[in-house]
């Protein structure tokens, strides 16, 4: 089924505003298919200054046309790297990608077939040698964000002591799981939960099908220890999987960055790479 999205997108060139921001949009996932990470619509749109991402239909259906169009110059199939941005319910885009996999002779008979393919699917969007040469024959540069001083600082940081605020709001989200999504009346989690590596997660929450880690940083917080915290978080869930595969346990593992502010917009490209789902402004009530 082609559907509505892949008709009508088209015109990578021009003026219109999808036509603007498939542009902005391709160095980001190129960036990201680089990383071999696929970002969620959300997040995408955050980067770009957008607060619908229901508004990134067309744009990333323009870009499938531009690619289209680049394929025939070429004389070869591009994969078509929209496919990574995907939906934080399913994990996987939306049906709107599905007539661009059809034009390139995919097809499938259930869910499960097209999940299998579309994780295939990334591999090839991620082992791509050419996303280069994508941007570059389409006018465009790659994304020039540079986090290095950031990242220093952040390796830099000493440690200190837990500061009152950053025990309230740890303590405030221990005892109410919903602020993390997990619903209200749900058990509590546990503070300072110890890890092999010597670690101690802020917060974790056991479920029956989930293991959910969250690590806290309060308003006051600086942007190095933002940072420190993004990649806490990637460290927390190596160590988790990690764990998990010892003890046998097959549940799923996720691990979030809580902030009492708002993550800067200077950040936003790092959350994105790292794959970090970031709960910003909460507060203890």
């Amino acid at each position: 089924m082609v559907f509505e999205t892949y008709r009508i997108a088209s015109g990578f060139f021009g003026d219109k505003l999808y036509q603007q921001r498939a542009r902005e949009a391709l160095p980001v996932l190129v960036r990201q298919a680089k990383a071999a990470t696929p970002i969620y619509y959300e997040d995408l749109a955050s980067e770009m200054g957008m607060s619908n991402p229901r508004n990134l239909n067309y744009p990333l259906g323009c870009i499938g046309d531009a690619l289209n169009e680049l394929s025939k110059e070429w004389g070869r199939d591009i994969p078509h790297i929209q496919a990574i941005v995907r939906n934080r319910q399913t994990d996987l885009p939306g049906p709107g990608f599905d007539g661009f996999l059809e034009q390139q002779g995919h097809s499938w008979s259930s869910a499960q077939e097209r999940r299998a393919l579309i994780q295939t699917y990334w591999a090839a969007i991620a082992n791509y040698p050419y996303w280069d040469q994508v941007l570059a024959d389409l006018g465009l540069e790659p994304t020039s964000v540079s986090l290095d001083a950031t990242i220093a600082a952040a390796s830099n940081l000493g440690v200190g002591g837990e500061g009152e605020e950053h025990k309230a709001l740890k303590e405030y989200v221990r005892d109410n799981p919903f602020v993390v999504g997990l619903g209200y009346g749900t058990a509590k989690g546990v503070a300072e939960f110890p890890l092999p590596s010597g670690d101690k997660i802020d917060v974790l929450f056991n479920r029956e099908h989930l293991i959910f880690a969250v690590e806290v940083k309060p308003a006051h917080s600086s942007e190095a220890d933002l940072t420190r915290g993004l990649f806490q978080c990637v460290k927390y869930q190596a160590v988790l999987v990690a764990k998990a595969r010892y003890d046998h346990d097959r549940r799923e593992i996720k691990v979030c960055l809580l902030l009492g502010g708002e993550l800067p917009e200077k950040l936003i490209p790092l959350r994105n790479l790292l794959d970090v789902q970031v709960f910003e402004s909460i507060r203890p009530e």
